[in-house]
Order: C-alpha cells, then structure tokens, then sequence
C-alpha cells in the first residue's frame, strides 16, 4: 500500500519515508490503535515517545504524549492501498479489535472514484483508508461520512463525580466509559457492582471499558492521606479488585496497559501503583463457534472456565466468542463449520 500524498510525484529514493507526528492524550490506548492499523509493533515505545517505523508503505508515525484539541489545520490523514484485498483485510483487522469503522462503496471524491473506509484514532485524528478506482472529471461531495465517523460516543466517571443510579444513555450507544480514580471513591455498598452493570447496559458489543487509578499490593490500613494529586484518593483498593469486578461483571478481553514498579511509592507498609486497566465488552453471538488457540501459551482458561490448548480445536459459546473476537484475535483463529 502507499501513503496518499496529492499532486507529489512518487517517492523512489531508498531510505526516504514520510514522517507524521501526532499528540496523544493517552499513549497506551494511541499504541493499540497503530498497532492495529499498522500491523506492526512501535519500534520504540518509551513514556514520553513512541515510535513505529514501517516499510510498505515506508512510513514513520510518531506519538508525543501531550492532549491538543482534535482538528486544527489537519483535515485527514491518508492511506491508499493497492487493491481491494488489502482494503478489506485492514478493515477486518481493524473491526476485530473493537474499533468502528465506516465503509463507502465506489463514492466520487477529489476528482476520483474511490472505496475507502473511515476509522479515527483516539485523539480523533481522522483517517482515510482507500483504493482508487478511476479519476474523473468532477470533485464529487463526500462530506457526510466525514461528520459520522469523526463522532464517537464516550461517558466519564471521575473520583469526584456521584454515581449515578443510571447512566443517561441508551442500550448498546457508547463506544467507550472510562472510569477514572472511580475505585478510589468511598462509595455505598453495592455502588460499584451497579455502576458496572449500567457500563455494560450501554456499552456497544465490543465497546471498551478503561479503569485508571491508585492501588496497593495489599489491603491499606486506614484512610490514606496522600500528596498533591493524589490526596483525592479516599480508598486504595488491592490491585486485583478492578479486575475481578470487571470479570464478574461479565467484561472480557482483560488486560492490564499499567500496573509496574515505575513511580511505585511505599505508604504505611503498603506498595501504591498506578492502574490502567481496560477490558471489552462482548460481541453479541448466539451460534457457538470452532476455536483455534494459537499460542504463545500451552493453553489458557478462558473467562468463562473454558480450557483452550494450543493447536486443539474447540467449541465454546457464542458469548465466549464474541469475547475472544474483540481482544484477542490474533491469538485465535475461527474456523469454518
């Protein structure tokens, strides 16, 4: 595939690459995203500076973790591919980990014929992936799937905010909830468990749930009287609670994008980390599927108790499977009836 790049004549010169730099408001969700539209891994993923360096095309993205407001002078980012094969596999790969895309079939735009999708970042920088089909002599209009896909639907929940007995959104609506400091709250019994219950409610199949805060590798004594930022901080839970409310919750596809040893700071007995969290919820599937479970491990036992070995077909529910579709495709393969 090849970096649109318009009125510019083709780019020969061994070594040369096109180089995008892009703010990030959070760099572990940005990785993800790249990763996937990528395929490939950042060559070097640091704190403050990631960076993926990629041949075909020859392309360099790097990410700087400071929040900007989306838009500004860019309008859109572009990549046209070589046929239609590759353009629906980077769409496949894209939908299969959770993130929306928006397909337009033979539409005339710029004074072309094109199909091209439209999938955004988590910064909502907008990206057209397309193949061109023919030119012509008109510039055509294509400003609706713009608008559409440009939009995603996210609810906050800050340490500071009440909960709500119901979160104000439709059935199967967000795209995202992001919990942030939420377990570090003094909340009445039982607030928590609902709270998840409502995420779920309006979470789309294969939406995304993001915990981030403060925890400790044991139970904390008393109340905490923290530094700076930290003193919103009211409970430390253990660090494993998050992700067993989450597990019970009936969320899968659990993985933890922070909980090390960096910025770990010790009070009264107890080692604090910062979480980062995130997890899926399913894609909705009545009919059982046939699994693959391709590695790295020898077998992993999956959220519902299911054992998967690797190499060894195995049948498991529909809810198993639209969980395993969501995070963890690359791991298995789905195999046909």
């Amino acid at each position: 595939m090849s970096v649109q790049i318009e009125e510019a004549p083709a780019v020969t010169a061994t070594g040369v690459r096109f180089h995008l730099g892009l703010h990030s408001s959070d760099l572990g969700r940005s990785v993800r995203f790249y990763e996937t539209l990528l395929g490939a891994p950042p060559v070097k993923n640091l704190p403050d500076y990631v960076r993926f360096e990629i041949a075909d095309p020859p392309l360099v993205v790097a990410l700087y973790p400071n929040p900007q407001v989306p838009g500004g002078a860019l309008n859109h980012v572009g990549l046209r591919l070589d046929s239609s094969e590759s353009l629906v596999e980077l769409q496949r790969r894209l939908e299969e980990q959770g993130i929306s895309t928006q397909r337009q079939e033979g539409v005339e735009c710029c004074y072309s014929r094109q199909t091209k999708f439209w999938v955004t970042d988590p910064d909502k920088t907008l990206w057209e992936i397309y193949t061109l089909e023919e030119d012509i002599d008109h510039s055509g209009f294509d400003d609706a799937p713009v608008k559409a896909a440009a939009v995603e639907a996210i609810w906050q929940h800050r340490i500071t905010d009440p909960i709500p007995a119901v979160i104000p959104h439709g059935d199967d609506s967000l795209d995202e909830v992001i919990l942030e400091g939420t377990f570090n709250a003094i909340l009445p019994e039982g607030a928590l468990t609902r709270l998840l219950g409502e995420i779920r409610r309006t979470l789309k199949p294969g939406g995304r749930i993001a915990v981030h805060g403060l925890v400790g590798d044991k139970p904390f004594p008393g109340a905490p009287k923290l530094p700076g930022m930290a003193s919103l901080v009211r409970r430390v839970p253990v660090e494993t609670e998050a992700l067993e409310m989450l597990l019970a919750a009936g969320f899968g596809s659990l993985a933890f994008d922070k909980l090390g040893d960096i910025h770990c700071f010790r009070v009264n007995g107890v080692e604090l980390r910062e979480m980062r969290l995130a997890g899926r919820k399913a894609v909705k599937e009545t009919a059982s599927a046939l699994v693959l479970y391709k590695g790295p491990f020898e077998q992993v036992v999956a959220e519902d108790g299911t054992t998967l070995r690797r190499g060894v077909a195995v049948r498991v529910s529909g809810e198993l499977a639209g969980l395993l579709r969501v995070g963890s495709a690359d791991q298995f393969s789905f195999l046909p009836e």
